[in-house]
């Protein structure tokens, strides 16, 4: 399993655990006999002779001073924390890291692009998710939250189109956003009419200049072009030259008479024309599928995963978590306990 590449030069340690700490910058570990050759090797301060003034507040610390570390229990316990507070500051400066947890990320993954019918028809309530009738945004919208959900490590686009065709997503890894979008899809937004051509246009647009292996686009309407300024078959031979391939679905129940009512007040579209997007996905070498109800849509969704697998290896790494706050925080603990221990004689003066 590969893990994170580490200088050679790196010193490391095994810590409890069975981990492994690394110094980042080993070399600040020289800095550790600094204090005591400066204690040797500088020249001593020459003492007072004549008189000076002395305050009350410092008399305290001067005698406590004097004492001297081999007469004084606090000194010597002082000198201790000193050297403990240095020796803590250096590990610090030293960069102690270790290894995190193994994170995993895809090596490669597909470019593709979900092209959603948004148009005025997409509001009947033809469809069944079991026993309950639901609308047909409604059953595209659940379906294809779960199909974003599996394809780990695709970087997935959202296309809305209706009488125009816009850019809901970018292409993203971010699944969380491409779902929410999803969910968001208003019907009638776009306009009631179906630009199917200039939606796989605009899919051309945005997939023709990226370097994955696989370029894909899901087109999925209820309808026939009737907008826009590109034919279907036209925008698919384009997509095809630029090596991406379009999976397209038709979606609703079996066509039926309309009365007059809903002749007067329904939707007025052109029903779905199988033709063309059977033809759409024959010259990019997609496959056509036909879905009547939610189950039929769940099922399309699964074969496009088998013929479009999301790629499942892995490349492992681990992150190198900084751990200096530690000893700094033990350097910081260790001063406060030496500050303490310098104040005692004063706190004892001031209670007699």
């Amino acid at each position: 399993m590969p893990t994170s590449r580490l200088p050679a030069a790196v010193n490391s340690l095994e810590i409890l655990g069975g981990g492994t700490l690394f110094l980042g910058w080993p070399l600040a570990l020289l800095a550790l006999p600094l204090p005591l050759l400066v204690y040797r090797l500088a020249p001593r301060a020459r003492p007072v002779t004549a008189g000076a003034l002395r305050l009350p507040a410092t008399l305290a610390w001067a005698q406590t001073d004097n004492a001297g570390p081999e007469r004084s229990w606090q000194g010597r316990l002082g000198v201790l924390l000193l050297a403990l507070c240095w020796l803590a500051l250096i590990v610090a400066l030293a960069r102690p890291q270790s290894l995190g947890e193994p994170l995993g990320t895809p090596l490669a993954g597909r470019d593709l692009m979900l092209g959603i019918d948004i148009s005025g028809s997409m509001r009947e309530n033809d469809l069944y998710a079991g026993n309950t009738r639901a609308s047909r945004m409604a059953v595209v919208r659940q379906v294809a939250r779960e199909f974003v959900a599996r394809r780990e490590g695709d970087r997935i686009g959202l296309i809305m189109f209706g009488s125009e065709a816009y850019v809901q997503t970018p292409l993203t890894t971010d699944h969380a956003t491409v779902q929410h979008f999803l969910d968001q899809a208003a019907v009638g937004l776009a306009g009631r009419s179906t630009a199917i051509g200039d939606a796989i246009g605009l899919a051309v647009k945005r997939l023709r200049d990226r370097t994955a292996d696989a370029r894909v686009m899901i087109l999925l309407t209820d309808g026939a072009n009737s907008a826009g300024v590109v034919e279907p078959l036209d925008a698919a031979r384009l997509a095809r030259d630029h090596g991406i391939r379009i999976h397209t679905i038709g979606v609703g129940a079996e066509a039926r008479p309309q009365s007059v009512i809903e002749r007067a007040f329904g939707n007025q579209r052109a029903e779905l024309d199988e033709a063309t997007l059977s033809s759409v996905a024959e010259v990019t070498g997609g496959a056509y599928f036909r879905a009547r109800d939610a189950a039929e849509l769940e099922s399309i969704y699964r074969e496009i995963d088998a013929l479009e697998p999301s790629d499942e290896e892995h490349e492992d790494f681990r992150p190198l978590l900084e751990r200096y706050p530690w000893p700094l925080g033990v350097a910081l603990a260790l001063s406060i306990a030496w500050a303490l221990l310098r104040a005692l004689p004063t706190w004892r003066r001031a209670r007699v």
